[in-house]
């Protein structure tokens, strides 16, 4: 133990609840307060987006360059939202219209230089400390964006250990080569071995290369990361590190605060001691979506329509369950077709099928309240976090075997309910020569209605998933654990 509180700087793209497209967002907020609690003290270096320092209200300048990669940029100083920020102001390249990384669905051209630039700085910070005298005993990196961090710490013979952890293996930071001196990287470093992906710089493998330990977010999907399937043209990186020892996965938690059907203002109050208002939820919304009392379960679907996330293998299965008793309500938008798809569903049985297009967060919390079972059939899933609202509010999730689903659902089988672990449906799981179709999934649903209908059986089930441990606590243990040893 260092004489001073141990201190880890965050280099992120997003943090909610300032900005959020997704789940890393979540993970970048939610760490800080757990890691505090274990004596560890966060700052969180992300960039000044449009309007984003009025959000924060007052900050002192704690860094600055006049010209960092085409214009003069400040670190300030502030805290919101209980977080301490480092926000990176340089107008150049962060105050324009449109989101992060896009505007009208375009990438800014000039990403790789954005992202390099905030990299940079946080290596500078890492490396030199701020103006109020900070300065990290180690670094974490979140995705391709703050991918760099490690390289520029290592071509300037810094020693501070830096984590990264990947979010999603599918975006990979890829930049032309003819970049490599406007950036500040060294051309005798491009190759197959460090930067060089496929003709391209990738940060995304950069990182993977230079980083001293490397995390993701489950440990289901640090495993898959290895794979071809999964591992997206990185799984070779992936592999050497797993090999070393050096790559392991740490689930995410959700805010438990945030989540708690006992007093989450969007719902009627109800826990796992007490759980009696669960059917007035129910009730409330079958009645929000003018659905009948279904004879079983009824099922919950909140995502993104997309492929990854099985919706076909949903609007397959989903006719079947209805017959056999259940009733379902979609929230979510995505691919026009499935959009399109599940519309059809809820027409061709409009009592036992609702369907909103779009995206409604106070909805979202009255669906898993209200919802049985939460049903989240995705080909790949890093870690999700459907899964965890369900087991929080009740709602028994029927997922998918795979990432983080594999590791934060126990499979409802007699040996599992017997000993009271269970706390779900699983389906495909390749270890046991399951594939993710919609075969599994039918079966899935199938056992899911079976166990319903044994009133006694299903509520065991149901409040063991309700007192499994979804916070941050447990996750914020290892990373506090993964820091000190990376600090040695």
């Amino acid at each position: 133990m260092s004489h001073h509180q141990r201190r880890v700087l965050s280099v992120a793209s997003e943090c909610a609840p300032l900005l959020k497209t997704g789940g890393l967002a979540d993970v970048v907020g939610a760490l800080p307060a757990a890691l505090a609690r274990l004596g560890w003290q966060s700052r969180i270096l992300m960039p000044a987006y449009r309007g984003m320092l009025d959000q924060v209200g007052s900050t002192s300048e704690v860094w600055h360059d006049d010209d960092l990669f085409g214009g003069p940029a400040v670190v300030r100083s502030g805290t919101c939202h209980g977080l301490d920020l480092l926000l990176l102001d340089a107008p150049h390249l962060f105050d324009r219209p449109g989101g992060p990384y896009n505007v009208d669905g375009r990438d800014h051209p000039d990403n790789p230089v954005r992202f390099a630039a905030l990299s940079w700085v946080g290596a500078q910070v890492a490396i030199h400390g701020t103006a109020d005298d900070w300065r990290p005993d180690v670094v974490h990196v979140h995705d391709w964006q703050a991918g760099l961090v490690p390289s520029y710490l290592k071509y300037a013979g810094s020693d501070v250990p830096t984590l990264l952890t990947i979010h999603n293996i599918a975006f990979q930071g890829m930049f032309s080569p003819e970049q490599l001196d406007h950036l500040r990287l060294p051309t005798w470093d491009f190759h197959s071995e460090s930067l060089e992906y496929h003709g391209h710089v990738s940060t995304l493998k950069a990182a993977m290369v230079h980083a001293t330990r490397v995390t993701t977010v489950s440990p289901t999907y640090a495993e898959e990361l290895t794979t071809p399937e999964f591992g997206f043209g990185l799984e070779g990186v992936a592999r050497m590190r797993r090999d070393r020892g050096e790559m392991l996965g740490i689930l995410n938690g959700i805010d438990t605060t945030v989540w708690d059907p006992a007093t989450d203002p969007s719902v009627i109050p109800y826990s796992a001691a007490d759980p009696a208002a669960k059917a007035e939820n129910r009730r409330a919304l079958l009645d929000e979506f003018s659905l009948d009392e279904p004879m079983g379960p009824l099922a919950v679907v909140v995502t993104r329509l997309t492929h990854q996330k099985g919706v076909d293998l949903l609007l397959e299965t989903l006719p079947r369950f209805v017959e056999a008793g259940g009733a379902v309500v979609v929230l979510g938008s995505g691919d026009p077709a499935h959009e399109h798809g599940l519309n059809e569903l809820s027409s061709r049985f409009p009592r036992s099928v609702g369907v909103r297009i779009g995206y409604d967060e106070p909805l979202s919390h009255r669906m898993y309240a209200g919802g049985d079972l939460v049903l989240v059939p995705s080909r790949f899933e890093p870690c999700g976090l459907t899964q965890l609202y369900g087991l929080r509010y009740g709602a028994v999730p029927v997922v998918a075997a795979t990432g983080g689903l594999r590791d934060t659902v126990v499979d409802a089988t007699p040996a599992n309910l017997a000993a009271g672990t269970a706390t779900g449906f699983t389906f495909g799981d390749p270890r046991q020569g399951g594939i993710i179709d919609a075969g599994g999934l039918s079966f899935a649903l199938g056992r899911a209605v079976d166990l319903y209908a044994d009133r006694a059986a299903w509520l065991r089930l149901r409040e063991t998933t309700m007192r499994e441990s979804v916070d941050w606590d447990t996750s914020a243990t290892r990373y506090a654990d993964l820091f000190a040893e990376m600090m040695r």
